[in-house]
């Protein structure tokens, strides 16, 4: 595999299409930290981690609908650096989703972070993704 943060977005995409309530994905250090950015922001209703004997161990995301209308917290995940062409942005440049209404998921030197702290922090970085 490639790419594992877009098999780990389309996994959860996937996965809200289908209405699943929970959606298991292989386990990265880098996706821990992204669920946990998801969790944070209310993305997800909730995660757990499961190790196994040899390999890193799965992800169990427990995913967020509204209850009456069924619709998923989660509208769009879109994929921003690739392996191919990676994006970085410095401070300044930092991206705004959907005028604030959504998150940029970045990987920087503090660790895996959302646009606005990375905006408060004074630190720029490689964009993962957009959610919204």
């Amino acid at each position: 595999m490639t790419d594992p943060i877009a098999d780990y977005l389309t996994r959860l995409r996937n996965a809200i299409k289908a209405n699943h309530r929970v959606v298991e994905i292989p386990a990265s250090n880098l996706k821990k930290e992204i669920t946990k950015v998801l969790f944070d922001k209310g993305y997800i209703l909730n995660y757990k981690f499961e190790d196994t004997q040899n390999h890193q161990g799965n992800i169990k995301i427990a995913l967020k609908y509204n209850p009456e209308t069924r619709e998923s917290a989660i509208t769009k995940l879109e994929r921003i650096s690739t392996p191919g062409l990676r994006q970085y942005v410095n401070a300044a440049a930092m991206p705004r989703v959907m005028n604030g209404l959504g998150v940029a998921i970045l990987s920087t030197s503090k660790g895996v972070i959302t646009d606005k702290e990375a905006r408060n922090m004074n630190v720029g970085g490689e964009v993962l993704c957009y959610v919204y």
